[in-house]
């Protein structure tokens, strides 16, 4: 310990007060801080997987496969289309075994917390679900918070679950536009049950009940909803309403809501063929009333395949699927010509300052188009 010494702001005087001492340290040989230029770093591109690879993990019910498949049919990139539809194509023999279900509600009515009662219900009674959850997209940045999994928590930790949030990309139906074909791409990978929750926009959500066999409608108490029934509004689309969170003090409230709209439902045309649409009360909290919503909809499908209305409903569901893409095809190439692209803005100038009328520009732009 004779290397040991006393620290240089020690009082030789006063050694008694430091209790401090420098120990000589070993010596090291010196090691390289930086690494050589010739080594620096690069981000490694993550091979994206084959059309094989992904058709058989979507049919073995590989999570993470399935969400790279889910991926790809969502991306707006013009090379991953071609992968898309050829995937797509693949699964197509797979799909269509799954009672889809869609779920919309205003704001507030508390879908993401029902769907989480309702799936672990479902799931406690052994079958697979997947939930394809929109989000709505910002109109200035195009960006969705895509938190529904949070909303969910309980019901994406299932093992039996698979949760997959969407942003809306703008559009008013509250689903996404590529939402049909993930819902297929989740048939293929077995799930029995796909839950389609909507942003929840009001009357303007219709496109959800083309896509969907059984649509379901949430709604409040005390919300002064109860008369916009009388609107033929998104009410008349609906193969059941539920009255939501009826629980606690809330529960007579609800029965009574239920009853006011089972008798604005009595004047007004069924959304189904041969099905009448009833109002029912749930409470998520409580549980009650979860079980008694599947036995409705397992009533719907029951039906709905003997009279062969189920099946119908199918076949016109995927004819208006394929004008919805005529119409998207039309207004992608349309917008992306190279001519159209140098005329509109100058057509644009010349109707903000009144030079041209707006349907003479629209004839330009179509006559350059070719049409």
């Amino acid at each position: 310990m004779t290397s040991d010494y006393k620290p240089e702001w020690n009082d030789p005087k006063n050694p008694e007060l430091c209790s401090s001492v420098v120990r000589k340290g070993n010596a090291l040989e010196a090691q390289a801080s930086f690494p050589e230029d010739n080594s620096r770093f690069t981000k490694r591109n993550a091979s994206e997987p084959t059309i094989e690879k992904l058709f058989n993990g979507v049919l073995n019910g590989n999570r993470g496969l399935l969400a790279r498949a889910i991926t790809l049919i969502e991306s707006n990139a013009e090379h991953h289309f071609q992968k898309a539809q050829e995937l797509l194509q693949r699964l197509l023999p797979y799909s269509g075994n799954a009672i889809r279900i869609g779920i919309t509600g205003v704001p507030g009515a508390g879908k993401s917390t029902f769907i989480e009662a309702f799936g672990n219900y479902l799931c406690s009674l052994g079958l697979k679900v997947a939930v394809l959850a929109i989000d709505p997209s910002s109109s200035i940045s195009g960006g969705s918070i895509l938190g529904d999994k949070t909303r969910m928590e309980q019901l994406a930790r299932n093992p039996l679950a698979f949760i997959r949030p969407s942003p809306s990309a703008g559009k008013l139906g509250g689903v996404h536009r590529k939402t049909r074909e993930t819902m297929l791409v989740c048939e293929a990978a077995g799930f029995d049950v796909v839950l389609i929750e909507t942003v929840g926009v009001g009357q303007s959500e219709v496109m959800i009940r083309d896509m969907v066999d059984f649509f379901m409608l949430l709604v409040l108490t005390g919300a002064g909803d109860e008369l916009q029934g009388m609107k033929k509004g998104i009410i008349e689309l609906a193969d059941a309403i539920i009255v939501h969170k009826a629980d606690g003090e809330n529960k007579p409230k609800a029965k009574k809501t239920k009853h006011e709209y089972n008798r604005i439902l009595h004047f007004l045309q069924p959304a189904t063929k041969g099905w009448v649409t009833q109002a029912h009360t749930c409470s998520s909290y409580t549980k009650e009333g979860i079980s008694d919503v599947w036995n409705v909809i397992q009533t719907f499908e029951a039906k709905g395949k003997s009279s062969g209305v189920f099946e119908e409903r199918r076949k016109v569901q995927s004819r208006e699927w394929l004008y919805a893409l005529i119409a998207d095809q039309l207004q992608y190439h349309f917008y992306h010509h190279p001519d159209i692209k140098n005329l509109l803005p100058k057509l644009e100038n010349e109707v903000i300052a009144g030079e041209k009328t707006v349907a003479s520009a629209v004839d330009i732009l179509f006559k350059q188009f070719g049409l």
